[in-house]
């Protein structure tokens, strides 16, 4: 596969491993997926049909699959490691998303294990008891969730995941649809409470793209997701800034995969494509496409080495009876 093939993206799911490992990479480090409890997915499903990005109809659902075929559709696009991202939207959700979250990882092997959290009392237990778990990775959402992330019942939460140097993904830009709470002032005024927070900022912030790169040039632990950026369907909508590119450049490091699978309107390979048409180079889609990801999931960073071949036979020597003949 040469430049130009890997600066065009993958045409199709069916090609995305192919042209994964053209670029030498021994898979993807996708930290934003969703599974959820069934009923779960189907209200979230429910919600994208009824209401899109701007009206009913205009967001339709790619992956509506259930979950063993969309576990064998991530696999076969070469995730290393299957995120579950939940998100409560209401007290008394997350403990429970919680618990499944840790039924998924306990029943798929490549499972990262997951959880989530939310402003109430017995956020203060459930978060470090995730984490005693062996949870590696959160979710929130503060759209969903309509609560503002510095919310004092949130502090023993913020608290454990920042000692604890977990990533917790978080949507807290204004796209597509704002909130109360939404925007980069609330995470600044986070950040500066516990600055040593790890956070992952779903769509790299959409639609305040520049105002959330500069919290990640100023802390050390915040990080940005690709989730749908650069795609024709959110280009359509909400555009990357004319000069935004040259950022995501300078900060190589701190921009991870993300897809929103399997909640998007269109085939995985796009997201893919819309990262390679920036032309930002091959190192840069290394680094964002495995190495950043696979550093924030504690994945190992190369493929497991296949078991070695049995050794063969040793070839016949001479027979004595002929005499070395």
């Amino acid at each position: 596969m040469g430049k130009d093939d890997r600066t065009d993206g993958p045409a199709t799911d069916a090609d995305v491993p192919a042209w994964v490992a053209g670029l030498g990479l021994p898979g993807l480090a996708d930290i934003h997926v969703h599974f959820l409890p069934q009923p779960v997915m189907d209200k979230v499903w429910a919600y994208f049909d009824a209401h899109g990005w701007s009206e009913g109809g205009d967001w339709t659902i790619h992956y509506r699959l259930p979950e063993d075929e969309r576990l064998a559709v991530v696999r076969h696009l070469g995730l290393r490691a299957v995120p579950a991202l939940t998100y409560a939207h209401k007290p008394g959700m997350a403990a429970w998303l919680n618990e499944w979250c840790a039924d998924f990882a306990r029943r798929v092997p490549d499972a990262v294990p997951c959880g989530t959290f939310f402003p109430e009392p017995e956020a203060a237990h459930y978060v470090p008891e995730a984490l005693e778990r062996g949870v590696r990775l959160f979710k929130t959402h503060v759209t969903v969730g309509d609560f503002d992330p510095t919310d004092p019942l949130l502090d023993p939460a913020w608290a454990a995941v920042q000692e604890a140097g977990v990533p917790v993904v978080l949507h807290a830009g204004s796209g597509p649809h704002p909130g109360r709470h939404t925007g980069p002032a609330p995470v600044a005024a986070l950040l500066r409470r516990f600055p040593r927070l790890v956070l992952v900022i779903a769509h790299l912030g959409m639609p305040e793209h520049h105002e959330f790169a500069d919290l990640a040039e100023q802390y050390a632990g915040v990080h940005l997701d690709t989730t749908m950026a650069g795609t024709d369907y959110v280009q359509a909508r909400s555009p990357l800034p004319p000069d935004y590119l040259p950022r995501l450049r300078h900060l190589q490091d701190k921009v991870v995969l993300g897809a929103d699978f399997p909640n998007i309107p269109y085939p995985y390979a796009h997201q893919l494509q819309a990262l390679a048409r920036w032309d930002l180079g091959d190192d840069w889609l290394r680094d964002v496409l495995w190495h950043n990801g696979a550093r924030l999931m504690r994945l190992p960073q190369t493929r497991p080495e296949p078991a070695p071949a049995p050794a063969p036979d040793p070839a016949p020597g001479p027979d004595p009876a002929e005499g070395g003949r």
